[in-house]
């Protein structure tokens, strides 16, 4: 579903924050983004689901984040846009570098990512200036080199990698396409990851199968397009 998770009507993005309720939770809060129908879902409602992922990636063996991004980006909580892509890039880089040797207790590792970006809301690539895939390759990052905000050299790679995700998502351009953005976030995190890390992750040429399912795809405009 590319709209609205209640009527799947067109979404529509506001100057400043409205006092909303979810439809789901009742929840109250304020946000930019709804359906032209008025309706709300809130980041909390729309992740929901997300959790299932946790054994999942422990059972997963595949050193090819793009491939791991695939299949998590195919289940059935997973929008075609949406909040869960901000944990789903660093999800999946996360179980490549484990399972291709990188030193990390796995479980604690993908819990605290999860912890972490939750905290980036839907809609911040277009109101942040901050794209939450690119972020969550910087969360990536930051956790596999134990950073913190006295960190030296952690800081800088952590902070390193998420303007380079940011600079290829900006590159390629708008509208946001979560699927797109997140292949761009994991391909750049593979480079850096040899280059700094010294961990190889599988690459692949990346073909997107969700373009039908998006209202705004660039179609031949787009690097992952399926011709």
């Amino acid at each position: 579903m590319d709209g609205c998770l209640i009527c799947n009507g067109e979404l529509e993005y506001l100057s400043n924050d409205v006092m909303m309720e979810c439809e789901l939770c009742k929840k109250n809060e304020a946000s930019k983004t709804r359906c032209v129908n008025g309706h709300y879902v809130c980041n909390e409602c729309h992740m929901k689901g997300l959790s299932s992922i946790l054994s999942l990636l422990l059972e997963e063996t595949s050193t090819n984040p793009i491939c791991i991004l695939d299949k998590l980006m195919c289940m059935d909580f997973c929008h075609m846009h949406g909040p869960e892509h901000h944990t789903l890039v660093g999800a999946s880089l996360l179980t490549a570098y484990s399972n291709a040797g990188g030193d990390v207790d796995l479980r604690e590792c993908l819990i605290e990512l999860m912890r972490r970006a939750r905290d980036v809301p839907g809609g911040v690539c277009g109101y942040w200036g901050a794209c939450g895939a690119g972020i969550s390759a910087g969360i990536f990052v930051s956790i596999i080199s134990e950073s913190n905000p006295l960190s030296v050299k952690p800081f800088s790679l952590s902070n390193k990698m998420t303007s380079l995700a940011l600079s290829s998502i900006s590159e390629h351009g708008g509208p946001r396409c979560c699927k797109r953005d997140s292949y761009l976030a994991v391909l750049s995190a593979i480079d850096f990851v040899e280059e700094n890390f010294g961990i190889v992750l599988e690459r692949e040429c990346v073909v997107c199968d969700f373009s039908e399912f998006n209202k705004q795809c660039l179609g031949e405009g787009c690097v992952f397009y399926k011709f």
